[in-house]
């Protein structure tokens, strides 16, 4: 479990709510049904009308990513690689068939299965690219989902403000039901508001930096795989690849 994303939550809520309290509120004031369905349910709508079910799918999977996806360890894909390098030198490029069964990613497991067969290093190149460049498709889709989401929110909780003050309009004579349609203006515009920068958004970009780093390991693979196949020497493939972790040192330094 990514611990930083659950505290990241914790955080956010905890102080909003902290902040109610402080203010003399409490939390019962901010559950209101009626803007809860406005916002949530006008932005539901909203996110289903402009994306294809496909992409909700890739969206649900991208927010699983934020709290338990794992990020790649670059050092031991390259070890891995590298132990690849040493067999072909070794024993030939057709043993990688063998070796490819138990390959720990499936892009990889393709590479080595089409240099054992002896495919053209540009065919091997182009097959394992379209393979990165559709999985960066489909999470592009996913995050756009999740963007879409914190967008509308907002939007649905005006809606949601401007439909509680017409019930305080039409009912300025019976003071006793003024109280609830104010409560629904102001609740849904914060609903829209935490919903959108609270949830969807950070969710987006937590996945999408999470799936940066996934990205970077099936380049490494791309590399190490046409590297293998051009015959160069695995010491050379594994400081070839090592650049790899010194830009990954210098986002960790810039943190």
């Amino acid at each position: 479990m990514d611990i930083a994303a659950v505290i990241g939550t914790f955080l956010g809520i905890a102080f909003i709510l902290t902040g109610q309290a402080m203010e003399g509120g409490n939390i019962g004031q901010l559950l209101q049904i009626t803007a809860f369905f406005i916002v949530a349910g006008g932005t539901a709508g909203a996110v289903f009308l402009s994306f294809p079910l496909s992409d909700f799918k890739v969206a649900a999977h991208c927010i699983g990513v934020v709290y338990f996806g794992k990020v790649p360890n670059f050092e031991t894909l390259i070890s891995e690689i590298t132990t690849y390098a040493q067999k072909a030198r070794k024993e030939g490029v057709i043993a990688l068939e063998k070796e490819a069964q138990n390959a720990s990613h499936p892009l990889l497991k393709l590479g080595l299965e089409a240099i054992a067969d002896g495919a053209d290093p540009t065919m091997v190149r182009d097959m394992m690219e379209t393979q990165l460049s559709q999985k960066e498709e489909q999470i592009s889709a996913g995050a756009k989902v999740l963007e879409s989401a914190g967008g509308y929110s907002p939007t649905l909780g005006i809606i949601g403000a401007v439909l509680g003050l017409i019930q305080v309009m039409q009912n300025l004579s019976d003071p006793s039901k003024l109280g609830a349609g104010i409560a629904v203006a102001f609740v849904a515009t914060i609903y829209g508001l935490v919903i959108a920068n609270l949830i969807t958004i950070p969710y987006s970009t937590r996945a999408k930096r999470k799936y940066a780093k996934i990205f970077t390991s099936m380049e490494i693979m791309i590399e190490g795989i046409l590297s293998i196949q051009a015959g160069e020497a695995p010491a050379l493939i594994e400081r070839k690849l090592e650049c790899y972790l010194l830009d990954k040192k210098s986002d960790n330094g810039a943190k």
